[in-house]
């Protein structure tokens, strides 16, 4: 930290940037691809479940005493530490997923403009802006807290008075011309709770704040009010804009470019529609990459603190966010960006989200016999989540097999190496035992490697 706090403006703009940046940008046209026109009604569905798990949330940590966000409320309230390792390294993937979805929507979108050329000498320009997007907002990090503030509330400033200025007028000229659709009748489909799921990622920016309370003055009514705040607003944009884009733009725009499908559609709704909002898409998925990056680095440094993440990931005594783990961060963000689809990285980010907020919901739910928390939203919260996670698998398996393994082999990688490093020990121990047991005396080569060495 730099000796200054950040107060509701930031909190808000934090939260509200880690979440209109996917949504809009990087997960609308994904989202329309299910359920076309209805993509709205998927955005409401996906953000009351989101409410109810920020409810839950803010009830943990008044009841923890603000002492964190995720894996510090499975600790305290279960006193796994196992459990809340294996959640943080889960979580802190699903961030890196995150970030490398706006990485993806940042380069797409700036090779969209006409000077900017699809490849040159034969190199994909896409994945070296995305990149290059990384690096730069990694070193604005490593600046400090303030700076990473005072860039959010820019950011995101411009971006929502873009967005609300183009969903009204579009709106407008949409009503005028007669396209304006809501997909009335695909609300009673599965298709909206599908998209839902998929969506869910566009929620993600809000819980960022729990994990970087240090930074915040009053931090717990602070979180509180800019989480309740945040999430609300965003679902409100999120409506607006997906009419707009959805009764607007092409389907043949939204099946073969679909994070471009809000520019194509703000273009004859505004003077030079497609430049002014692929600016907006520029400063909406750096500020979504910026909060996201900001919080995660205080995640990773409260799990250092923890001993849930090897020592030599950085110094968890160092003022603000050590800048290995920044750097290792942006690092393996890069490298999602540049090779992954968007497609497999929104989908294992959801997936991620979905997860650890039912988890969360659970959590507050068992909680539910203390005053302060009344236990409908964290039950509507855990029931969504569950619902979410078995149709977005079943759609991925129906739909879109190629994800559908591609998230399902991360995913299991992911559990393997959380496996391994939490439960070493245990694997440690029946190893020796299969080892006297199966070999001759004195054929043990003291000299061998032992698991820990290995790890």
């Amino acid at each position: 930290m730099d000796g200054e706090s950040l107060g509701l403006t930031e909190g808000v703009s934090i939260a509200l940037g880690g979440m209109i940046g996917g949504g809009i940008f990087a997960v609308l046209g994904v989202v329309a691809q299910i359920t076309r026109d209805a993509a709205w009604f998927a955005f409401v569905v996906a953000g009351v479940v989101a409410l109810c798990a920020a409810y839950s949330y803010v009830k943990l940590n008044e009841l923890s005493e603000g002492q964190g966000g995720s894996v510090t409320f499975i600790q305290c309230f279960l006193e796994n530490p196992d459990l809340a390792g294996m959640a943080g390294w889960t979580l802190l993937f699903g961030y890196v997923g995150s970030m490398a979805m706006y990485a993806y929507a940042f380069g797409s979108y700036t090779v969209g403009f006409a000077v900017v050329p699809d490849a040159v000498a034969g190199v994909p320009m896409r994945p070296v802006v995305s990149v290059l997007m990384v690096a730069g907002f990694v070193g604005l990090n490593l600046l400090g807290a303030q700076a990473t503030g005072a860039t959010e509330n820019l950011l995101v400033g411009v971006k929502a008075a873009i967005l609300l200025t183009f969903g009204v007028a579009g709106i407008y000229y949409g009503v005028n011309t007669g396209q304006i659709e809501a997909g009335l009748e695909r609300i009673a489909s599965i298709q909206p709770v599908m998209a839902a799921g998929v969506s869910f990622v566009a929620f993600q920016g809000w819980q960022l704040l729990f994990y970087s309370q240090e930074s915040f003055e009053s931090p717990m009514e602070t979180i509180r009010k800019a989480v309740y705040a945040s999430v609300v607003a965003a679902v409100g944009i999120y409506v607006l804009v997906g009419i707009t884009t959805l009764s607007l733009a092409p389907l043949s725009v939204i099946e073969q470019h679909p994070e471009r499908a809000l520019a194509v559609a703000a273009d004859p709704v505004v003077p030079y529609g497609f430049v002014v909002i692929s600016l907006a898409a520029l400063f909406s998925t750096g500020s979504a990459l910026n909060a996201t990056l900001f919080s995660a680095g205080y995640f990773a440094k409260g799990m250092l603190s923890e001993d849930l993440v090897p020592d030599r990931v950085g110094d968890a005594s160092a003022d603000g966010v050590p800048q290995r783990i920044l750097i290792m961060l942006g690092g393996v963000i890069a490298a999602f960006a540049a090779f992954g689809s968007l497609s497999a990285i929104t989908s294992f980010a959801s997936l991620t989200f979905i997860v650890v907020f039912g988890a969360m919901s659970l959590l507050a739910l068992k909680q539910r016999d203390q005053p302060e928390v009344n236990p409908i939203p964290p039950a509507i919260g855990a029931v969504g989540a569950g619902g979410f996670f078995v149709v977005m698998f079943w759609h991925l398996y129906s739909t879109e097999r190629h994800t559908f393994y591609a998230v399902l082999v991360i995913a299991l990688a992911l559990v393997a190496v959380e496996t391994l490093y939490f439960k070493h020990e245990a694997l440690q121990e029946e190893v020796t035992t299969f080892e006297r047991l199966v070999e001759p005396d004195g054929w043990h080569d003291e000299e061998s490697a032992s698991v820990d060495d290995l790890l």
